[in-house]
């Protein structure tokens, strides 16, 4: 009975990579240019009919492992921007609630009659995170009747809807079983490394490539093809792939991200699960005991996969953010903090201090790697010899420049915000309609149109309530991580992604206090999935 069992999950595990590979060669063919457009929507229906035909664990698998290189639907000459995950996303959760129809119905009962004695009804109405977002969504609706587009509010909140929806089913799914948050963190490790090495193709193309060659093809080819021809023409007009230097530019990195803001932020959230992989051979076997020594850790050998935490950290330099850079270095203060937390106080788990502490150390690398990334932004780069060695270090220094171009316009946008939350405090303008906040054009929103502050701009466009209550939720997520990282109940992988998170996840909200990017919708449905995770319950159900 065993071995059938056994049988079963190779068989399955099988097909979801036989897809997953097939997927990955078509898609790369298409955004290449190699295979036309027209085939994606005959694969789309062959990749629905998987992800009906297989089990709800499996697609939910498949959707994780393959949000970077979901691609837009050409439907119309019009309309060609339907991107493949919102279908997929639509079907994953309509099948979870065909499955679990008794159950809610059962939920639905006990609701109104006002008896919430199910598991789920107590997860569903007690939850806090649950409430939050709930009463979230409901400030959400509301200011749609107040946004001068409503047609954009409806749009932006079923955008949203659909993104939260495979979060729904992930969580669901950790809930009826604990290991299926390790196999989450597996297929997560997976596309992360991936969108990495692209980068680094990428950037080796700078070096073949004239700029026009590369605009061409990155954005007349390949973002076309990923994303439609509406977004191509905005990525294009933008321009916002290269750091400027006068007469000399450098790549900013962006693989097959619309920029170089939501990649950085997919590579952040997705390294926890690389370190969860690569790291879980230094805490296993006889490192397991009462209490850890960090340097009998550092002798360890981990996994070979960790040649790629490396690997990530250069990529996020070679983003050129410069605000990924200086969240970096508050994360690092962060972990700092964590650590000389630990040393005061008494904790059951003595290994998490030693754990946290290794895991901290590899921020090391991401420092010492600018030594590296000053090089390679200071090679040739486009056919076009560079006479100045220093442009690294001029980018990181107009970080401070409030008369730099890009700082400018930040603050005055900041400001704008400002001025249309003491204007608008309780709604809003509307969830979509940022532009009006800046005098632009409804049309710009498509063009993202923000306030290049997260926390502003859920206060610009839904009102200062709102706001609190996203604080108020991010707060518990962070605090349900530290928590699940102090409880020793959790197997090592999992301990080690919370560890991971609890530096990782704070970079990417401190990074948010000069960008949005979060809302990029592969950077937000791997959020939500982060967010599965953080809140799955313990053995206990608790």
């Amino acid at each position: 009975m065993i071995s059938q069992n056994m049988l079963k999950v190779k068989s399955w595990a099988s097909a979801i990579n036989t897809v997953f590979v097939a997927h990955l060669i078509i898609v790369g063919l298409v955004i290449t240019g190699i295979l036309p457009r027209g085939i994606v929507p005959f694969w789309t229906i062959a990749l629905a009919v998987y992800v009906l035909w297989a089990s709800l664990e499996d697609s939910t698998t498949f959707f994780v492992r393959s949000i970077p290189f979901f691609i837009a639907i050409p439907i119309t000459t019009g309309f060609d921007s339907l991107n493949m995950w919102r279908v997929f996303s639509g079907l994953i959760f309509l099948k979870w609630l065909i499955l679990n129809r008794s159950y809610l119905l059962k939920f639905q009962q006990n609701f109104l009659h006002g008896r919430v004695k199910s598991s789920m009804s107590k997860m569903v109405i007690g939850h806090p995170a649950a409430l939050l977002i709930g009463g979230l969504f409901i400030l959400t609706a509301l200011s749609a009747f107040q946004a001068q587009g409503q047609i954009l509010a409806i749009k932006r909140i079923i955008y949203f809807v659909n993104l939260s929806l495979i979060g729904i089913v992930a969580h669901d799914l950790i809930r009826k079983n604990q290991d299926f948050s390790q196999r989450l963190i597996r297929n997560i490790a997976i596309p992360t490394i991936i969108v990495a090495l692209v980068g680094i193709v990428q950037q080796i193309s700078t070096y073949y490539l004239d700029i026009f060659q590369f605009v061409d093809f990155w954005g007349g080819v390949v973002e076309r093809n990923l994303f439609g021809n509406a977004w191509a023409e905005t990525a294009i007009r933008a321009n916002t792939w290269f750091a400027y230097f006068g007469e000399q530019l450098s790549l900013r990195m962006f693989s097959i991200f619309p920029d170089s803001h939501s990649f950085p932020i997919f590579l952040l959230l997705g390294l926890p699960a690389v370190m969860a992989l690569s790291l879980k051979k230094v805490f296993q076997g006889r490192t397991l005991n009462p209490r850890f020594d960090l340097g009998s850790l550092i002798r360890v050998r981990a996994s070979w996969l960790v040649v790629f935490i490396p690997l990530i950290f250069l990529c996020l330099i070679l983003t050129g953010t410069r605000g990924i850079w200086a969240a970096g270095a508050v994360s690092t203060i962060w972990a700092i903090f964590l650590i000389y937390r630990h040393r005061m106080s008494l904790i059951k788990d003595m290994r998490c201090p030693y754990i946290f502490k290794y895991i901290a150390s590899y921020l090391a690398i991401f420092f010492l790697l600018f030594g590296v990334a000053y090089y390679i932004i200071a090679s040739d780069q486009f056919m076009v010899q560079k006479d100045s060695t220093g442009l690294l270090a001029r980018r990181a220094r107009s970080l401070l420049d409030i008369s730099e171009t890009s700082n400018a316009r930040r603050i005055e946008i900041w400001k704008d915000s400002l001025r249309s939350i003491t204007k608008h405090p309780l709604l809003g303008v509307g969830i979509g309609n940022f532009p009006v906040v800046v005098g632009e054009d409804l049309a710009r929103a498509k063009a993202g149109s923000s306030a290049h502050n997260l926390y502003l701009h859920i206060a610009a466009e839904l009102g200062l309530p709102a706001l609190l209550l996203a604080l108020w939720f991010l707060w518990l997520l962070l605090k349900k991580l530290y928590n699940n990282f102090l409880d020793s109940r959790f197997q090592i992988p999992d301990s080690i992604y919370f560890a991971s998170s609890l530096i990782f996840l704070p970079w990417v909200l401190v990074y948010s206090l000069t960008d949005v990017a979060i809302f990029d919708e592969r950077a937000f449905l791997l959020f939500v999935i982060t967010i599965a995770l953080i809140l799955k319950p313990k053995e206990n159900g608790s």
